[in-house]
């Protein structure tokens, strides 16, 4: 058993009762500027990523220079 269109009509319209029909706009709106901001923050994610996985490259390379031991910590 589903939800008809009729109950889907009747919440449409307490909802606007209740509300008014500009703060229900407005709050979509801000619903709208949340999922546009998180979409923003998935691909700025994905860009730090691709820059982390440039730096495995640099791992078969070798580094010219002097050799040093690092220091023993005594107790």
């Amino acid at each position: 058993m589903g939800i008809s269109w009729v109950q889907i009509v009747v919440v449409a319209v307490l909802l606007i009762l209740l509300f008014g029909r500009g703060r229900i706009s407005s709050l979509m709106g801000d619903v709208a500027r949340g999922i546009t901001s998180f979409r923003q923050g998935l691909r700025e994610g994905t860009k730090a990523e691709g820059t982390e996985s440039e730096g495995e490259d640099d791992k078969g390379k070798t580094i010219e220079g002097e050799a040093v031991k690092p220091k023993s910590k005594k107790k």
